[in-house]
């Protein structure tokens, strides 16, 4: 192998990029980039929506050795010559290639909502998607109605609200989150919206969009200088559709990463593996890190990760491991904690000492070690209430992670032990704890908890905690 290509820039390619350059690849790399400034992660844009970052920090250090063709779109492939066609402004560009690399994520889907757009599918004056920065720009306005229940919706209507905007979420459901977290957590979810600012307005559906207001299918409107459209996505597979590979729902691929032609492969979330399409974060590095050590040689096959949701938002710390089908398997036990007043619900399927499925709301520390178990399929500590609480308990026998143990940044593997011994060592702030341990620097959904551990350290006035020996 010789010369890689790479369409498509985003945290899969970031994670693949890395891996190759680990796993010792000596070839060369080139990415084409459709965006101007390629982003590491789409994950924390809500954070550059409510204003808590900048867009430059979502950008990754270049990989050396790599070429990125910024503003580069690919518009049609070349099996047979081992050629990608693409657009740079007006010029046409050609790019061979030995091993092509297929990491052109998802678009959003736009739904059929008159007044959203033109009749050439463009998107009308105050209506956006939220896929990069420059859309995170165009929300403007005193008031934003987001329009969609799930977790980009909930995690934009929150950014939106902390930044000071009067913002309306609206959603089919009775509930956001409703098919994932179930009546009671969907519930405590609207409820930790509201008190952070959100208006929610579940069991209702869009008929009209307006300058200025969005019209709802039991006559009522709401307040929308601005309308963001958080109504799901579906995989880019033009391009690969075009050339003949095969497609189902997204570019199909074996335990290799491999499509119907053995020279392309295709990771992220335009790449559909065991039937399963639009994974994930979490899927999209997995992918990302098997793909690095075929490339260069290694005996890897992609499995499946865990289906995993972890919410970002200020409002309040969300985890669902598996489906809530997963809890009715037969011979599972529950384990459950409902405080209606401190809004904070778990409930927890196990089959054995091992996580069946999950739904947790309102309980960061065992949000990141439930993660960390159903993610690595690890026992839980037998210790199942303080487990909920985040309390300490003694070490475990069966390998089961202590809370000092759990995962806080599930991207890089970084537990608050590891944060802490940073922390002693004079990383003493957020941005100096992601240089010395990479947390947050993944998908972004553990700062909010990085910057909380950050907070309590720094307010003890003390230098604990003190480095692990």
């Amino acid at each position: 192998m010789n010369h890689v290509l790479v369409v498509g820039h985003g945290p899969a390619t970031h994670r693949l990029l890395r891996g190759l350059r680990r796993h010792g690849h000596r070839g060369t790399v080139t990415v084409l980039s459709a965006e101007d400034r390629p982003l590491h992660s789409r994950a924390p844009l809500t954070d550059v929506l409510a204003g808590r970052v900048g867009p430059n920090l979502l950008q990754a250090a270049p990989e050396p050795g790599v070429q990125v063709l910024t503003g580069t779109v690919a518009h049609a492939l070349d099996l047979r010559r081992r050629v990608v066609h693409a657009r740079q402004g007006a010029t046409h560009t050609r790019h061979p290639y030995d091993i092509l690399v297929l990491a052109c994520g998802a678009r959003p889907v736009i739904p059929r909502l008159p007044g959203a757009a033109g009749r050439h599918g463009r998107l009308s004056a105050g209506v956006t998607t939220l896929r990069g920065t420059a859309d995170c720009a165009r929300v403007r306005g005193t008031a934003v109605t987001v329009l969609g229940g799930g977790p980009l919706g909930v995690e934009t209507a929150a950014a939106l609200a902390l930044r000071g905007t009067a913002t309306t979420l609206v959603c089919r459901g009775p509930h956001p989150l409703h098919q994932r977290l179930g009546d009671t957590a969907a519930a405590l979810l609207t409820a930790r919206l509201q008190q952070a600012g959100v208006t929610v307005l579940g069991g209702r559906r869009a008929v009209r969009r307006d300058p200025g207001r969005l019209l709802l299918d039991d006559g009522t409107e709401a307040a929308a200088d601005g309308l963001v459209l958080c109504t799901g996505v579906e995989p880019e597979v033009r391009i690969a559709r075009a050339a003949g590979l095969r497609v189902h729902h997204g570019i199909v691929v074996d335990d290799a990463l491999r499509t119907s032609d053995s020279r392309v492969h295709a990771i992220g979330d335009c790449a559909e593996h065991a039937g399963r399409a639009v994974a994930g974060h979490e899927s999209a590095l997995a992918q990302a890190d098997t793909l690095a050590r075929i490339l260069t040689g290694g005996a890897a096959a992609h499995r499946p990760t865990a289906d995993l949701l972890r919410l970002r938002t200020h409002a309040a710390d969300v985890a669902c491991v598996g489906t809530r089908a997963g809890f009715r398997r037969p011979g599972l036990r529950t384990v459950g904690l409902l405080d209606p007043a401190g809004r904070r619900y778990a409930r927890i399927a196990l089959d054995g000492d091992r996580i069946a499925a999950a739904v947790l709301l309102g309980l960061p520390q065992a949000v990141a070690t439930v993660s960390h178990a159903a993610r690595r399929g690890l026992p839980v500590p037998s210790d199942r209430l303080g487990l909920l609480l985040g309390t300490p308990s003694p070490p475990p026998a069966n390998g089961a992670p202590t809370p000092e143990d759990s995962l806080v940044c599930l991207c890089n593997h970084v537990t608050r032990q590891q944060l802490a011994d940073a922390f002693a060592l004079g990383a003493r702030t957020a941005p100096a704890l992601a240089r010395a341990t990479r947390a947050t620097t993944g998908c972004g959904g553990c700062a909010m908890s990085v910057d909380t551990l950050c907070r309590a350290w720094a307010g003890t006035g003390q230098r604990e905690p003190e480095p692990a020996s």
